[in-house]
């Protein structure tokens, strides 16, 4: 597109134009820089000017998206930082708020909380174990009804585990 291509495959005129070389076609230094365009080497002009603004034009362009992009990078990668430190600060106070649950349940209630009457405490035990219990009949519906869509191999020991699982549960009332 932008000329012949010549100085790329190291045929650039260095001197021998002037002597009228079968590059230039007999045709000396003067009658290339006269108007035919072509002129030598490393920078000097390789077309028309026409085409010279073309290619500057497109150059222009080119640079000015790459500095779009790049400072939409810089942005991105500023809003990124950013989300990173405030996800950073929400994992620290929730790891803490976790430490302090997990305290408070192994200590039980506090010295200034009076200990729960004995009935409450029974009685709320016994609700989260038959929502325990119901959970685990779901699961194992799941587990019957996708054994029986599918029939996965499993190993031995797994298969055994998974029968009396399901043994005991056909046995429950």
């Amino acid at each position: 597109r932008w000329g012949s291509g010549a100085v790329r495959r190291g045929r650039a005129v260095l001197g021998g134009a002037a002597a009228g070389s079968s590059w230039s076609g007999g045709r000396g230094v003067e009658a290339i820089e006269a108007g035919g365009g072509r002129q030598g080497w490393r920078g000097e002009s390789r077309g028309s000017p026409q085409q010279l603004a073309e290619r500057y034009a497109d150059l222009a362009a080119s640079h000015s998206e790459a500095l779009r992009q790049r400072e939409e990078r810089e942005w991105h990668n500023a809003r990124l930082r950013q989300e990173n430190a405030r996800l950073r600060l929400e994992n620290r106070r929730l790891r803490r708020e976790n430490r302090c649950l997990f305290r408070q349940a192994l200590l039980g209630p506090g010295p200034d909380k009076p200990p729960a009457d004995p009935g409450e405490e029974a009685e709320a035990l016994r609700a989260q174990l038959g929502r325990l219990q119901e959970k685990h009949r779901r699961a194992l519906r799941h587990l019957r009804r996708c054994r029986a869509a599918c029939r996965p191999q499993a190993s031995g020991a797994e298969e055994g585990e998974l029968e009396e699982l399901l043994l005991e549960e056909d046995e429950q009332p």
